[in-house]
């Protein structure tokens, strides 16, 4: 089967996705600006279709604990929310994480504190990168850019969440959830029927027992567990870094950008341009590893970086560390659900070179 394009709404995207990747289990609860997701699923009723369980828990708790069970089957299981309902699923996020399980998180950021605004903002980057839950562990965060990623994250997320017995969180916002676009879509791929060697699925004669838990009340045996963690995410550093550079060959200026920030930032470099700047893009598709070398790499022939986010400054502190003082980094940022404009973006950039 070839793919078919569709105009859809970013949050579409994904429930569409999610149904032909082969899910097994969505298990959520309605929120701005993600409901469309669930929504999408019920009226689609994958159940009948494909054997997709879609199912509106009684809390965003209930939901991410849904997701442990499912995922601690080996299932392919996914729930989905927006900032004050990720911050409820924060104790389930390290459970799995600390049981090593695999599942996909999708995050359609809004604007906080608190309930805040129903507007987009990416004010969620810490939670989401530096793990918004207690202990020593890293989701993998993919950061789509436009409604195709929305998409197309569904399944590389899946992908990944296995390899490396993960969570996968796609980190978007209001903005690209809300808008449409052109999406190809890629052919149902068939359910898997394999079963995790790792999966409690009942004991067969041929195994010991699956044990799945994220405690251990053994401090020695704890801190080999937590070794074993941090060997996995320098391996997921080592293999999974994804990134895009725009107009960076001779850019004497940097923009490092996201998701809608780095939309907008692609105006503001041919905006610059057009003035004679030499600006160029730096896009980290995964916040999670964070592409570290390939800033530091371009910071050295720049004369300076700015760090383009929608809230008070968060990815900034990653991009100085990976800077490292070789040139200056600013940060531009809008909050509250306000959105940066590229003749924005120009202006700071034009005041930080004259020294305003």
């Amino acid at each position: 089967m070839e793919k078919e394009l569709r105009l859809m709404k970013g949050n579409e995207a994904v429930a569409e996705a999610a149904i032909r990747a082969g899910a097994d289990g969505y298990f959520g609860y309605p929120i701005t600006p993600q409901s469309e997701i669930m929504e999408y699923l019920m009226e689609a009723n994958p159940q009948a279709k494909t054997g997709m369980v879609v199912l509106q828990a009684e809390s965003e708790v209930a939901a991410i604990n849904m997701v442990y069970g499912g995922a601690a089957c080996g299932k392919k299981v996914m729930t989905t929310s927006s900032s004050p309902g990720i911050s409820l699923k924060q104790e389930g996020i390290t459970y799995i994480a600390g049981a090593e399980l695999p599942c996909l998180i999708v995050n359609v950021v809004r604007g906080g504190p608190g309930l805040g605004t129903i507007q987009p903002a990416q004010s969620d980057y810490f939670q989401a990168v530096k793990g918004g839950g207690h202990g020593d562990y890293h989701l993998i965060v993919l950061a789509p850019a436009s409604v195709q990623e929305m998409a197309d994250f569904v399944g590389l997320g899946f992908d990944l969440a296995f390899r490396y017995r993960n969570p996968v969180m796609i980190l978007s916002d209001g903005a690209i959830g809300q808008m449409m676009e052109k999406v190809w879509l890629s052919p149902p791929v068939e359910r898997s029927k394999t079963v995790p060697e790792w999966a409690t699925t009942g004991k067969p004669p041929s195994r010991q027992r699956n044990i799945i838990t994220s405690l251990d009340l053994d401090p020695a045996a704890q801190e080999r567990f937590n070794q074993k963690l941090i060997d996995k995410y320098n391996e997921i550093r080592e293999k999974e870094v994804r990134y895009e550079e725009f107009q960076c060959g001779d850019a004497q200026y940097l923009l490092v950008a996201y998701g809608t920030s780095a939309r907008i930032c692609q105006k503001s470099v041919q905006l610059a341009r057009k003035e004679g700047l030499k600006v160029g893009l730096l896009r980290p598709i995964t916040l999670f590893p964070f592409p570290s070398k390939q800033i530091s790499g371009l910071a050295v022939k720049a004369d300076l970086v700015i760090s383009v986010e929608m809230s008070a400054g968060q990815m900034v502190e990653d991009v100085l560390l990976a800077v490292n003082g070789k040139t200056p980094v600013y940060h531009f940022g809008r909050m509250g659900g306000m959105v940066p404009t590229p003749e924005e973006v120009v202006e700071f950039l034009k005041s930080k070179i004259t020294g305003d």
